[in-house]
């Protein structure tokens, strides 16, 4: 079996951010582009998706007409090398909505719901980029069958470009995003 079965050519080197842009929404759909290489995100179970569903939602109703948060696009954190990374939840600033990429200067916040397989990237990898692009705000929130999910919340300090540990909440996330979210898990 030679490496073009398992993957196409194009993943098999670094490639630009014009590249990248001039690609599909389906080319680019569970991909996430570190130091200009493509990586392919591990499948997220419904549990997933529902929690980052609704915690996009909730910081989407407390941002007010100032903030926005989606889920499932990019934050394009660096031009050269390429990193393109695809958080579950993003809260932006609602005067970006229609541009593109959305660059860290944009972001408020990120949050990770971490999954079987990204573990690492998301409790370390991330967390050392994201601070590094300046996001002021990282929750990265844990989650388990049958059990509240825990949110890690952290802060940025700006001098030396990196997160310092805030609130850990479980069932009820109280938190100041600079605006105050009130977001009850204990359903989930």
């Amino acid at each position: 079996m030679t490496a073009e079965m398992i993957a196409p050519e194009w993943m098999h080197r670094q490639i630009t951010g014009e590249q990248y842009d001039s690609w599909t929404e389906e080319q680019c759909a569970g991909i996430e582009i570190v130091d200009g290489m493509v990586v392919v995100s591990p499948s997220v179970s419904k549990r997933h998706n529902r929690l980052a569903r609704l915690l996009a939602n909730a910081l989407d109703a407390a941002g007010g007409e100032d903030w926005n948060a989606d889920t499932d696009f990019d934050v394009r954190l660096q031009d050269v090398p390429l990193n393109n990374r695809r958080p579950d939840v993003v809260v932006y600033r609602a005067d970006t909505l229609d541009e593109s990429p959305t660059r860290p200067d944009h972001v408020l916040l990120l949050v990770e719901v971490v999954s079987p397989g990204s573990e690492t990237t998301d409790r370390v990898v991330k967390l050392d980029q994201y601070a590094k692009a300046g996001i002021p705000f990282y929750w990265r929130v844990e989650q388990a069958a049958g059990r509240v999910p825990i949110v890690h919340t952290y802060v940025l300090d700006a001098a030396s470009r990196s997160y310092v540990a805030g609130e850990l909440c479980t069932g009820l996330v109280k938190a100041v995003v600079p605006y105050p979210v009130e977001i009850d898990l204990a359903g989930l």
